[in-house]
């Protein structure tokens, strides 16, 4: 095994540092990160759409998403206005012929501005909530609210229970009654270091999860 302890290590005291400066080094460390595509509606009814990267799936049973949505300054993100308001949002995911038009929508924009209509791209209705979703995109996520979190200033945790799962039908392959999901299909891309860069979950290698039987044998016939 190799031995990580044995090589210099430098302390960061996140205390001492600036938020900047702590951005920088934890976005370039916890990758690649998972692109949520989020959209809401405001209560007036204006649709917003912007990608975040500091999102994932944290439970099946029930189905649980959870967004991190950092602060703005001056304002804060349409985003997480919308959810506070509403309790509502759609989560789709980015496959890469459709990363220009997610960059499109980051833009800074102001709140009456529709974001997927500035990037050309038409949507759905949902089945259980207001805000549509990406219709292009191959999967989209219908999301109730169930916690808000407020982890800084203008920063939150949002937790959603997904309520409706939509899949294109060109990503799932085997049993229809048990289908899976055809990863190369989907073509999935995630947020690396910096302001800029991205990758695509192409390059995949397998591991068995070992079985502590199988580690027992091992360490006896080792001894």
């Amino acid at each position: 095994m190799h031995d990580l302890v044995s090589k210099p290590q430098r302390h960061f005291d996140f205390a001492q540092m600036s938020g900047a400066d702590r951005y920088r080094l934890l976005a370039s460390t916890i990758m690649p990160r998972p692109i949520a595509w989020v959209v809401t509606r405001a209560p007036d009814g204006c649709v917003n759409a912007a990608p975040y990267s500091f999102f994932n799936l944290f439970g099946a049973d029930d189905p649980v998403i959870a967004l991190g949505i950092l602060a703005r300054p001056g304002a804060p993100k349409d985003t997480a206005t919308n959810i506070r308001a509403t309790g509502e949002f759609v989560v789709n995911l980015v496959p890469f012929d459709l990363v220009g038009a997610m960059n499109a929508t980051c833009v800074d924009a102001p709140p009456d501005v529709d974001e997927l209509e500035l990037a050309g791209l038409t949507t759905l209705p949902s089945v259980a909530i207001a805000p549509p979703r990406i219709a292009a995109s191959p999967v989209a996520f219908e999301c109730k609210l169930t916690h808000l979190l407020d982890t800084g200033p203008g920063q939150s945790l949002v937790v959603g229970q997904i309520l409706h799962a939509h899949y294109a039908q060109h990503v799932l392959t085997g049993d229809p009654q048990r289908p899976r999901v055809d990863h190369a299909a989907l073509d999935l891309v995630g947020r690396m270091h910096g302001a800029s860069t991205y990758t695509r979950t192409r390059d995949l290698f397998d591991l068995d999860r070992p079985l502590w039987q199988d580690a027992k044998i091992t360490a006896t016939t080792a001894s």
